[in-house]
């Protein structure tokens, strides 16, 4: 089964934006973050207790209910209205989901968990505007409540952005995300279709051997200097009730610069990649591979250095940006099936056994490689061997 995608859905995309805050903004800002974090945390309470006693707790009540909190407290009332509104909003999405999740009876493992309590000291402050609460003047950002930020552009937004999302993130830093109408730059076409299975020893393997990506590493390098850096924490950790000393918050911001530097290198690794496939393929069929099993296995660490997940959603991301054809292949069985015949071995291969060898037509390849043109064939995009291949639907082009 396959399924192919294109364009985004909703038309939408984000530009991200570097933040310069003076001391009045910042105020400011934390101000309005902490009546947004006590109107969520009224909403899981309000939540909670309608659960307890049986009565729904729709959207339409809670934003009625943030009428009345408004009215009833002074210092929330003298906040903007519209991220209090988003965070009801926020809110209510995160219940409606898990909510749906339980009724259709999914596994705790894949259940999305219903909303809890934000903490202050542990919940970086995050604002959503709509289009009514903020605007763009003079190249400057100014949100609802008097709010002026200084934006550092480094690049021109595509259109007039229709919301826009300013956090912190953990190493302090302020950024402005604004959400903006997707618009396509398509490449030259080269009637080629290249076929990609993800794994942990590599991190992509292609049916192309320039194309394949190796396991960057990027977690393994920084581990010396993180594990030192929670050393530091851990001689210096505040008591229960006490401040945090200099030297606590220092080792925690190194630790935190060494987290961020080696998501960073991940995903400029994986958008170099991307870059490269989409811009020497047309169509692509692309495992759809979820990777929740492998954090109880013995690869648990190597996986999530590897970041599966965002090398495959920068790929996903480049080929909708470019307007090229990306199949989702469902990746049951694929390490099972032969890539050229089509034929299906009667058990499952180890691990360990790092070569595919068919019963059938004899074939010999190395496992991944063969997965990779297995791909090929379920998306319908390997003539030569769909003869006898388990295909999947005709490749759909997506709607601009």
């Amino acid at each position: 089964m396959t399924t192919a995608t294109g364009i985004r859905e909703t038309g939408h995309t984000r530009f991200t934006f570097r933040l310069r805050v003076s001391s009045t903004a910042l105020s400011a800002l934390l101000d309005e973050a902490d009546r947004c974090r006590w109107v969520w945390n009224q909403c899981v309470a309000t939540s909670r207790a309608a659960h307890r006693s049986g009565e729904k707790c729709g959207p339409a009540g809670l934003d009625r209910m943030l009428t009345g909190w408004r009215a009833g407290h002074e210092w929330l009332g003298a906040g903007g209205s519209v991220p209090q509104q988003q965070a009801v909003r926020d809110f209510a999405a995160s219940r409606a989901k898990a909510l749906k999740d339980i009724k259709a009876r999914l596994p705790l493992r894949r259940r999305a968990g219903m909303p809890r309590l934000k903490k202050k000291d542990r919940t970086d402050p995050s604002l959503n505007y709509t289009r009514r609460g903020f605007r763009l003047k003079d190249g400057r950002l100014y949100l609802a409540g008097g709010i002026a930020l200084t934006v550092v552009w480094s690049r021109r937004l595509p259109s007039d952005p229709s919301s826009v999302r300013v956090y912190r993130d953990s190493l302090g830093h302020w950024y402005a995300s604004f959400v903006v109408r997707a618009e396509t730059l398509p490449l030259a076409g080269t009637g080629e279709a290249i076929g990609i299975d993800w794994g942990v020893r590599d991190l992509a393997t292609t049916t192309s051997d320039a194309h394949d990506l190796p396991h960057p590493g990027h977690g393994k390098k920084a581990a010396d200097r993180l594990a030192r850096y929670q050393r530091m924490m851990a001689r210096r950790m505040p008591g229960r009730g006490q401040a945090a000393s200099k030297g606590y918050r220092t080792a925690k911001r190194q630790a935190a610069k060494a987290h961020k530097k080696a998501v960073r290198q991940r995903q400029d690794t994986a958008r170099k990649w991307a870059k490269q496939v989409v811009r020497d393929f047309d169509r692509l069929a692309v495992e759809n591979f979820r990777l929740k099993f492998l954090a109880k296995s013995t690869m648990a660490r190597k996986a999530a250095d590897a970041a599966i997940a965002s090398a495959k959603s920068e790929l996903i991301n480049m080929a909708r940006k470019h307007g090229r054809i990306v199949h989702l292949v469902d990746p049951a069985h694929t390490t099972m099936d032969c890539g050229r015949c089509g034929a299906r071995t009667k058990h499952a291969l180890p691990l360990s056994e790092r070569t595919y060898t068919c019963t059938a037509c004899g074939a010999v390849s190395p496992r991944d490689k063969n997965s990779a043109r297995v791909m090929l064939v379920r998306a319908g995009l390997d003539p030569a061997g769909a003869d006898r291949g388990r295909l999947g639907g005709p490749p759909v082009r997506p709607a601009a």
